[in-house]
């Protein structure tokens, strides 16, 4: 699957004056630069942990086969059984977590073209944490499709859990401090994935 951020989390400018004050700036001429990292702190926190820290809308491109449309289960019209959708043949999880609400699926057309779907298509879940399935039942002769949802952790730069918070913060100083360093340390530092450990989400595949 693909991702791609269509509506970057707004960073607010608390989260400047934030990290300005741990690395004790009182200036404004770096701070450019110093919000491009906390954006990039972002960024790599989602990679680190599976979870999106800060409210987002993301795009999944995702691939249907004839074998995912196979199952009688569910096909156009039928009824709706609430099963586990974890493991069922056709059902794709998502990689954006956590989901707050799924905004939109459209057929991809050979031509680049796209036909945004009707709830009859396609199926969906999000369970407790905030993981999302896909079904799609109806293709309409695509077999990629561009799902929307809208995800993040929390909603405000204030609501993110304060270790992870902490650990965005540390890591974009520790980027301002090493950025004329010529060799690139490991992503994030021991220091900030200790207090990311507790969040992170490990996807099997």
């Amino acid at each position: 699957m693909m991702r791609v951020i269509i509506t970057p989390p707004v960073l607010p400018s608390e989260a400047l004056a934030e990290l300005k004050q741990w690395l004790g700036i009182a200036t404004t001429q770096d701070d450019a630069e110093l919000a491009d990292l906390l954006a990039v702190a972002v960024e790599v926190c989602a990679d680190f942990t599976g979870l999106l820290p800060l409210a987002c809308v993301a795009q999944e491109v995702i691939g249907v086969t004839a074998d995912d449309l196979a199952d009688p289960l569910y096909r156009p019209g039928a009824a709706r059984p609430w099963r586990p959708w974890n493991g069922r043949p056709g059902w794709q999880q998502l990689a954006s977590r956590p989901v707050r609400a799924l905004l939109s699926v459209a057929a991809i057309a050979d031509d680049g073209s796209s036909t945004v779907l009707s709830t009859p298509d396609y199926f969906m879940r999000i369970d407790a944490e905030g993981g999302c399935g896909i079904r799609i039942v109806n293709a309409h002769g695509a077999d990629r499709f561009a799902v929307q949802v809208s995800a993040g952790l929390a909603t405000g730069w204030s609501t993110i859990p304060e270790a992870m918070r902490h650990g965005i913060i540390r890591l974009a100083a520790h980027q301002y401090r090493n950025r004329e360093s010529s060799g690139a340390g490991p992503l994030p530092p021991a220091s900030v994935s200790a207090l990311w450990l507790p969040w992170r989400r490990m996807r099997l595949v």
